[in-house]
């Protein structure tokens, strides 16, 4: 049996490490999407923020210069690496000549790595705004930088429009900040790689140029993503949590069960050997006398006779009282103990208990009392069987000489009443259990002391239904037999 459970237990412990540790790793993998999605939304906002900022730029210069009588030739040129995925540089300059007929016109030469965007623009149309609007249609694919000196980046609206563009990823109150840079660099290439590196800020967007002649670029940082990782994953962590509490709860309770189980299994066997074994020994004494009277001639002698008769009928009364006390008990289980209170004299009803015991006492007991006159309302008869209990359990499992101190105070919202001996104590992993039905400390197959396990959980049910408490403090091996002592409380 305890192979099996113990089988069992490994097998159901490795299915659960195997569940927990199959979640852990699913949980990491997808936090580690969710963390590149992050990346990636912060990077492409970055851009678009950056696009529509430039975009900005075009429609407002290109109202501008619709405003005179002049011509304008704006010339766009991409400097791109040919294998770039990112972002393109371009620059442009200014022509100024004098008006001719109105007209816009595109032209888009590509070359193995340069790009070149010319546009031709009359300013004598009657309504610029719309030749703007179709400029920064043509471009709205394109990041446009401005070659000037006269316009500075504002950072401030740029945030400002960073965040929004944010939102629309659905980030919301991000913990970032934004870096200017500066490099000197013919053209830029995109790198996934930050510039540069701030302490506590895990995630950098790449460089972002919005000069590159002059080597000016952008980048953002951001801290720890916990808010945006929850938000995306909290369903995930919630259901994952709440999975794990209840198959480790299953878990725990499937193995409460077998191990309760198993000791009520345990139990169970030993009440069957005590059971068995305290019914042999009257039967086994009766038959021993009937077959004397019938094989021995104890029916000629009426002495012998009546000497049998009387040990046949002691043994008959002792079988019935085992009987009878099982039944009680059983009954006892089925329905709620009724109690009849009334004030007793707790001194008086031990000393009766102690003249009785050291009447029919098997060895020599020796008693110490010291109770203080006090009046308390329980149940006489009750609580006469739960102090009787304790002082034959003394006498029973103690030594050849046995002392016994019986001792009770008044406390000041009870009262209090202590039985202690100098037997052999009870080991710390038994003395809860000892009030259970049924349960003895486990002796193997030796039965030295009579019992079925029911004494201390009668006495346990009774000292409850008077609303107190009784606990045990033992030790064994001691030196000085202190043995065991029960302490019974009782209210007022």
């Amino acid at each position: 049996m305890k192979t099996r459970i113990r089988s069992i237990f490994w097998l159901m412990t490795v299915c659960i490490l195997g569940i927990n540790l199959f979640q852990a790793y699913w949980l990491f993998q997808t936090y580690q999407l969710t963390l590149e999605q992050f990346k990636r939304a912060v990077r492409e906002a970055l851009f678009e923020s950056f696009q529509n900022n430039q975009l900005s730029a075009v429609e407002k210069l290109v109202g501008q210069r619709h405003k005179g009588q002049v011509t304008t030739r704006v010339t766009y040129q991409a400097l791109s690496d040919k294998d770039s995925a990112g972002p393109k540089a371009f620059f442009y300059s200014e022509q100024h000549s004098e008006a001719s007929p109105s007209r816009l016109k595109h032209e888009l030469d590509t070359g193995k790595s340069i790009r070149r965007i010319v546009i031709n623009l009359n300013s004598k149309s009657a309504k610029p705004s719309k030749n703007a609007d179709t400029l920064a249609r043509k471009l709205s694919d394109l990041f446009i930088y401005r070659w000037s000196g006269k316009d500075q980046f504002n950072l401030s609206q740029f945030t400002k429009q960073y965040e929004a563009e944010l939102a629309n990823w659905g980030i919301t109150d991000p913990d970032f900040v934004l870096d200017t840079l500066s490099r000197r660099a013919r053209f830029i290439q995109t790198s996934d790689q930050p510039a540069i590196q701030r302490p506590g800020y895990r995630v950098q967007t790449p460089l972002v140029p919005i000069n590159p002649v002059r080597g000016q670029f952008i980048q953002a940082s951001f801290k720890t993503p916990t808010v945006y990782i929850l938000r995306r994953m909290g369903w995930l962590l919630a259901t994952s949590v709440l999975l794990l509490i209840l198959t480790t709860g299953c878990f725990l309770f499937m193995l409460s069960t077998i191990l309760r189980q198993k000791k009520l299994s345990d139990i169970k066997n030993d009440f069957i050997n005590n059971m068995t074994h305290e019914l042999k020994t009257p039967i086994a004494t009766v038959s021993a006398a009937v077959e004397a009277m019938q094989h021995f001639g104890a029916l000629n002698d009426p002495k012998k006779t009546q000497t049998y008769l009387t040990i046949s009928q002691n043994e008959l009364r002792r079988l019935s009282d085992l009987v009878e006390k099982v039944l009680n008990m059983a009954v006892e289980e089925q329905k709620e103990m009724v109690l009849q209170p009334d004030w007793i004299d707790p001194a008086g009803l031990v000393q009766e208990l102690v003249q009785r015991h050291q009447l029919k006492a098997p060895k020599p007991v020796t008693f110490q009392v010291d109770i203080e006159p006090e009046m308390i309302k329980a149940d006489p008869m009750h609580l006469s069987n739960v102090i009787n209990n304790l002082i034959d359990n003394a006498i029973k499992y103690s030594a050849d000489e046995v002392t016994i101190r019986i001792s009770g105070v008044s406390t000041p919202d009870g009262w209090q009443l202590t039985v202690a001996d100098n037997g052999p104590g009870i080991p710390k992993g038994y003395q809860e259990a000892i009030f259970d039905r049924f349960f003895r400390v486990p002796t193997g197959n030796l039965h030295p002391v009579k019992g079925f396990g029911l004494g201390l959980y009668y006495v346990r049910q009774v000292i409850e239904r008077h609303g107190g408490t009784i606990h045990v403090q033992s030790e064994t091996g001691a030196s000085d037999r202190r043995g065991s002592e029960f302490f019974i409380w009782l209210p007022l």
